[in-house]
């Protein structure tokens, strides 16, 4: 090949700038342009919504697989900001909706950290081939419409509006994702697990698409984390073992959750800020430390282990184990390739503190079920 084929200069560097950007490079903002990206879209679009009731400004929040294959998120909220309605406490939705990361909130405590960059609803209306927002506000109902993420038309007042929220419709365009298809378990999963580790989320999980079968789920849980270990498994003991704590040297909360069932396998699933940790972290190291020192210092009190006798190893204080650790952190610091551990140092020793001081006061409150669990953990071949 020539010299001249090789030439490279400003004239053939080609700049993407705003949502042509991720047109072109969708994987870059969502991950894929297969079920994970598709997903990630409902989890941007809803993430407004569900900040909303975490804030405490809206009560609950509605997400449908409508009949033609859209989504629709609609909230009860205090319905976002439009511009042309003389709104400006904040960004306003035409901003949210063409400018990438306008209107992110804040990563702190009461952050989801469930987008994949946080990149916010315009990601969702450059990658939809519709969007179609409604706001109700003040006693109006403005409509603003997309396509491609590209304005059809002003924000239009339509009248007068019941009530007050915001509701996105938006549908994944097919030149980028084919015939893009949602699974109702993945994001059922995904809201389970979001409305569980946070108490105040109240959401319903439609699906419409197949009108002979159609499909709803409310997720709601109160109790939190200890509603989740309430389903799970055959219980050694009826109990279950939970308990919420804040700590200023690590700058949030530490919540646990957990029980031994009668089963070998372990299950330990660990969370920062709602966002899973699946390569474990400071939270994970802290809550097993605490677990191994108080169920150990107990069975040596009560002579369950005798003094030449070696500690219980990891895979006895497992077995049968299920337990949730969540931390709410206003500085995470996530590490690895997918940021899934949780590197924030101060949080071992607190977590391993409270899981301490709690389990042990358990034990020693509750000798009968106590022994049931130490029964359990014996029984158990140390490899």
């Amino acid at each position: 090949m020539s010299e001249e084929s090789h030439a490279y200069g400003a004239s053939v560097i080609v700049v993407l700038e705003g949502l042509e950007a991720v047109r072109k490079r969708p994987g870059m903002y969502i991950g894929s342009v297969g079920e994970r990206g598709l997903h990630h879209m409902v989890f941007e679009a809803a993430e407004p919504a569900l900040g909303e009731i975490i804030r405490g400004t809206a009560g609950r929040a509605e997400i449908t697989l409508t009949a033609d294959g859209g989504v629709r998120i609609a909230d009860d909220g205090t319905g976002l900001p439009v511009k042309h309605a003389g709104h400006n406490d904040g960004p306003p939705l035409e901003t949210r909706l063409t400018v990438l990361g306008a209107g992110a909130a804040p990563t702190d405590r009461r952050s989801l950290n469930s987008g994949f960059t946080g990149v916010g609803l315009a990601v969702v209306n450059a990658l939809s081939d519709r969007l179609t927002a409604e706001v109700r506000r003040d006693g109006a109902r403005w409509v603003l419409e997309y396509e491609r993420g590209v304005a059809v038309a002003v924000p239009t007042h339509t009248g007068p509006a019941d009530g007050t929220g915001t509701s996105i419709t938006f549908h994944p365009d097919p030149e980028i994702f084919g015939a893009p298809e949602f699974s109702f378990d993945a994001l059922a999963e995904h809201f389970r697990e979001l409305a569980f580790l946070n108490r105040e989320l109240d959401i319903t999980l439609t699906d419409d698409r197949n009108p002979a079968a159609p499909r709803d789920i409310r997720f709601r849980f109160p109790g939190g984390p200890r509603d989740h270990i309430a389903d799970q498994g055959v219980p050694v003991h009826p109990d279950v073992i939970g308990f919420e704590r804040e700590y200023a040297e690590m700058g949030g909360t530490v919540e646990v959750a957990l029980r031994w069932c009668d089963s070998r396998e372990e299950r330990v699933a660990s969370y920062a800020n709602s966002r899973p940790t699946n390569g474990g972290g400071t939270h994970e190291l802290g809550f097993r430390d605490g677990l191994a020192t108080a169920i150990i210092v107990y069975a040596r009190e009560q002579q369950l282990l005798a003094p030449s006798d070696p500690d219980f190893t990891p895979i006895q204080l497992g077995a049968g184990l299920r337990a949730v650790v969540s931390v709410k952190l206003d500085h995470p610091a996530f590490e690895g390739s997918v940021r899934d551990r949780l590197g924030t140092g101060p949080v071992r020793a607190c977590v391993a503190e409270a899981v301490r001081k709690h389990l042990a006061d358990w034990l020693r409150t509750n000798p009968a079920q106590a022994a049931a669990v130490l029964a359990r953990i014996s029984s158990t071949t140390r490899h």
